[in-house]
This record gives structure tokens, C-alpha cells and sequence, in this order.
């Protein structure tokens, strides 16, 4: 059995972390997103990194 190197872990998930955080506070300041609020809010809290990155380049719309 193979022993876990956390070191390498844990960034990836304190990044992971930040990113849906700093999602979630800006999906709720947005005024108007490309697709509904709630999609983006589910997108964020279960799409991981990717769905972090997702809502940064495709979701926001600027004002």
C-alpha cells in the first residue's frame, strides 16, 4: 500500500478552495451572469478547480 504524499495534496486543495470562495462571493455581488445564478453557485461548490475556472473565463459578464 502506497502512503499518501499530502505535501503535494494539500495546495491543490487550499487553491481549490480559495478559487470556489472567491466565486462565491463574486457570483453574489454580480448583478447579471451568462446563465442563471444558481447554475454557477451548483457549478462552483461541486466543479471543483475546473468549475472555478469555468465561471472566471465563461460565467462573469461584465457591466
Amino acid at each position: 500500500m502506497t502512503e499518501i504524499r499530502w505535501g503535494l495534496i494539500w495546495p491543490l486543495l487550499a487553491l481549490q478552495a480559495l478559487l470556489a470562495v472567491i466565486g462565491l462571493i463574486s457570483l453574489a455581488k454580480a448583478e447579471q451572469t451568462r446563465g442563471p445564478k444558481w447554475l454557477w453557485g451548483i457549478i462552483l461548490i461541486f466543479g471543483n478547480l475546473l468549475g472555478s475556472v469555468a465561471y472566471f473565463t465563461v460565467g462573469r459578464k461584465e457591466s
